[in-house]
């Protein structure tokens, strides 16, 4: 079996950052919205740098406006993931784009969310989990609200909580109150950290008690950060297309987490945002092998340690753990 065809777990993907770009098209062109200036003319993306890519993002996302869009958006996120061989995902929603932080109105969206995700599994075989995200550049008050919308409406579905958003504003020590809430809620907790912030910003994300960051790749560059890593069990949701895309690293040879795997800590392999930065899982897969020599032994042991960090229930791991297995 080529290592492309092994199955996946992916547990670093912003759902709206995953949104095809037909898919957004067809909606602007539904909504009489004029997006010409989010797109390449081969119809891609476009965007310049990272912040610029916050912008497109959020210009893309204006056009998702109701549940029944999201419930759409969902679907066809889901049925690219299952392409991919993904078997299990957890998906980045906010109420801070569902519903401007009102808890009955983000209830309908993530019912929305979650009917897409149930028909999908049916369908495909593929497992959806949500995780809450505040949005780190809108501030800690609004992530208070996101926090209380995710604590009322923690289940079996809806079972993580993290921060995405621009890592270089503010502390992420701000935060720590919408941490709380979660966790209090019984919420795994994430957060985006290590990727633009240096070793520092993955100091200040452990803080908040995260058992994952989201990226994380640069505390490789303090060595006694990466053994605290190690030592803690802390899982990276790393996403090195990604990284390559908007030049955090100048090409996959340079990207560390090899270097990081090799030191013993817990690596997984996600997209973020796949058709923002040209990349699938499949492809993940392929560059990873060609760059590190990795084998399907090496990808068996990633697949397993996601699913040890997957934000869901026991039943649902035993359920994927003998999906992992092969004759």
């Amino acid at each position: 079996m080529s290592v492309q065809d092994l199955p996946k777990l992916e547990l670093h993907l912003h759902i709206e950052g995953a949104a095809p770009p037909a898919f957004i098209r067809g909606l602007a062109a539904e909504k009489h919205v004029d997006l010409s200036g989010v797109f390449e003319p081969s119809g891609a993306y476009r965007f310049t740098d990272f912040w610029h890519f916050l912008q497109v993002y959020e210009a893309a996302t204006s056009v998702l406006r109701t549940p029944d869009d999201y419930r759409r958006l969902t679907r066809a996120v889901l049925e690219e993931s299952a392409a991919q061989g993904v078997i299990y995902t957890e998906m980045f929603v906010s109420p801070d784009f569902c519903g401007g932080r009102d808890v009955e109105a983000w209830r309908d969206y993530l019912a929305a969310i979650r009917e897409a995700a149930e028909a999908a599994e049916r369908q495909d075989g593929i497992v959806m989990r949500a995780i809450v995200t505040p949005i780190r550049h809108f501030g800690p008050e609004k992530a208070r609200e996101t926090a209380r919308a995710a604590a009322e409406t923690a289940d079996d579905f809806l079972t993580g909580f993290g921060i995405g958003g621009d890592e270089k504003s503010g502390s992420l020590h701000d935060f720590a109150w919408a941490f709380d809430c979660a966790r209090e809620a019984g919420l795994g907790l994430t957060a985006h950290a290590g990727e633009w912030g240096g070793p520092d910003s993955v100091r200040e994300a452990l803080a908040l008690g995260v058992s994952r960051l989201g990226h994380g790749v640069r505390a490789v560059e303090d060595p006694a950060l990466v053994d605290r890593l190690a030592e803690d069990g802390i899982t990276l949701e790393v996403c090195p297309g990604s990284n390559v895309a908007l030049g955090v690293y100048p090409d996959w040879r340079s990207h560390p987490i090899d270097r990081l795997r090799a030191a013993g800590v817990k690596v997984t392999v996600s997209t973020d945002d796949p058709p923002f930065f040209h990349t699938t899982m499949r492809r993940e897969y392929d560059r990873l092998a060609d760059s590190f020599d990795w084998d399907e032994g090496v990808f068996d042991d990633i697949a397993r340690d996601a699913l040890a960090a997957a934000f869901c229930d026991a039943p649902t791991k035993k359920r994927l753990a003998e999906r992992l297995e092969r004759p």
